[in-house]
């Protein structure tokens, strides 16, 4: 089984939830596009000032999603 790992999106400041919120609507959208495997998207506020949107992959996936998305960071993610 192929490990699956988070691409994670930052945004800071007082539109941070909304941007994040958006951002994910893209996300999905890419994911479609793209045919990818997985279809596991969110976003999360950390607090008022920082959230964050972010997309599941696959590692077969994750070099041409990363390339043409540009996370901020990325992690394992288990579930």
């Amino acid at each position: 089984m192929e490990r699956k790992l988070k691409l994670i999106w930052d945004f800071k400041g007082p539109t941070a939830s909304k941007t994040a919120q958006h951002h994910e609507k893209h996300l999905k959208e890419y994911i479609l596009l793209e045919k990818l495997s997985l279809h596991i998207t969110g976003y999360l506020d950390i607090n008022e000032m920082h959230s964050i949107a972010y997309m599941i992959v696959t590692d077969s996936e994750m070099k041409p999603t990363r390339d043409a998305l540009k996370p901020h960071r990325g992690q394992l993610y288990e579930e």
